[in-house]
């Protein structure tokens, strides 16, 4: 896929997905970030019914903010390498991996 192309794709419906991208201002390293969506949330969430006192609306399943693995555009398929999953922030993975690539 071109450069162009994903672009345009990784940025479309953000929302909806969660992915953002950051460009480092020191090393001019282009960062994509796509959370993934491993499935139900630990806490739902939505209104209680005053009357039932039960959790009613489905929120968390709406728009989350991630996207499935098997949809996922960060594959070397589509030109990224140097791939990694975790859990944390990404911003503090960005920035780790800057200081490291501007001190090679």
């Amino acid at each position: 896929m071109q450069r162009q192309e994903l672009m345009k794709r990784f940025l479309k419906g953000t929302d909806k997905t969660g992915r953002f991208v950051v460009s480092s201002k020191i090393t001019g390293i282009t960062y994509f970030v796509e959370p993934l969506d491993n499935g139900k949330p630990d806490k739902l969430w939505g209104d209680v019914d005053p009357a039932t006192n039960k959790l009613t609306g489905d929120y968390g399943n709406k728009v989350i903010g991630a996207v499935k693995e098997k949809n996922s555009l960060i594959t070397k398929n589509n030109g990224f390498v140097n791939i990694l999953t975790f859990k944390g922030s990404p911003l503090g993975e960005i920035d780790r991996r800057d200081k490291m690539y501007e001190t090679q």
